[in-house]
């Protein structure tokens, strides 16, 4: 069996700037992460290791139980970093830049009077700090979702991880259901994830079967799952070695390797190991 990498895949560096900054904290225990730092069970071990204050991202609304609060990669709106400051939190801000320039898009087309529908995943921690400080939004993630909206001028922004090419189908559809309405369209969807699709897309023509390692809760590595399912090519994801399933590699001769953006690279390793030896 061959094992082929693909040629761009694992952690972006906005993930890795959030480590580097989390790791460097010298009183752990001093701060709580708000929300998951990565969608990445072997990170999220280390932290508890080093006594991080933990909080799940669907229970972030209390008061901070430490001094300073970490700000995960995927940002949050202005609105929740002033409560968290009045709570007197002091924070620590790994918001990556490009999350950054999606909410300032956001915001921006807000002001300019403009409805902003946001594409991507409903409930997802991004998209919430995207739709935070926003009055009048939808969030759609598939075409059939698109409605016509109350207003005469639409703005639209991504989800820095959602796939462009469906991005932009989706725009597409806004434009036809509000026919009469001005609509802009701010692309947010971030290099890396534009470099890594680019990448798995020609990985799974080349592949028989992908292997995709990635968190359990991790949106791009599911997609990731998903992009080689639409070329035809069989994809499985899992957290590392164990996750391997020799069964289930019957009859391929190449099996492709590509990694989320959460995973670290000596995870990817391992399972690369792992494969080599089935």
């Amino acid at each position: 069996m061959n094992v082929l990498r693909a040629d761009s895949m694992g952690m972006c560096f906005g993930v890795k700037d959030a480590l580097e900054i989390a790791f460097a904290q010298p009183s752990p225990e001093r701060v709580t992460i708000h929300g998951e730092l990565v969608h990445n069970a072997e990170v999220q071990r280390r932290l508890a290791e080093r006594r991080f204050v933990t909080r799940p991202e669907d229970e972030r609304e209390g008061a901070p139980s430490t001094p300073d609060v970490l700000v995960t990669a995927h940002g949050v709106s202005d609105a929740e970093r002033a409560r968290l400051a009045a709570a007197g939190a002091r924070l620590i801000d790994t918001t990556c830049p490009l999350v950054r320039r999606a909410h300032r898009a956001a915001v921006g087309l807000a002001k300019e009077g403009r409805f902003v529908v946001v594409i991507g995943r409903p409930g997802h921690v991004e998209v919430r700090g995207l739709t935070g400080d926003l009055e009048r939004f939808a969030v759609v993630a598939r075409e059939d979702e698109v409605e016509r909206y109350p207003a005469e001028r639409i703005g639209v922004v991504s989800q820095t991880t959602f796939r462009a090419d469906e991005a932009r189908r989706i725009v597409e559809a806004i434009e036809r259901a509000n026919p009469d309405a001005d609509v802009r369209f701010s692309d947010t969807v971030c290099e890396p994830t534009r470099q890594r699709i680019e990448a798995v897309e020609a990985l799974a023509r080349a592949a028989d079967a992908v292997v995709v390692v990635g968190g359990a809760n991790s949106n791009n590595s599911r997609q990731l799952v998903r992009l080689c399912e639409s070329v035809g090519t069989r994809a499985v994801l899992v957290q590392g070695p164990d996750g391997l399933e020799p069964g289930w590699f019957a009859g391929a001769e190449v099996v492709g390797l590509t990694a989320g953006t959460s995973t670290l690279d000596e995870t990817i390793d391992a399972v690369e190991r792992a494969l080599r030896e089935l």
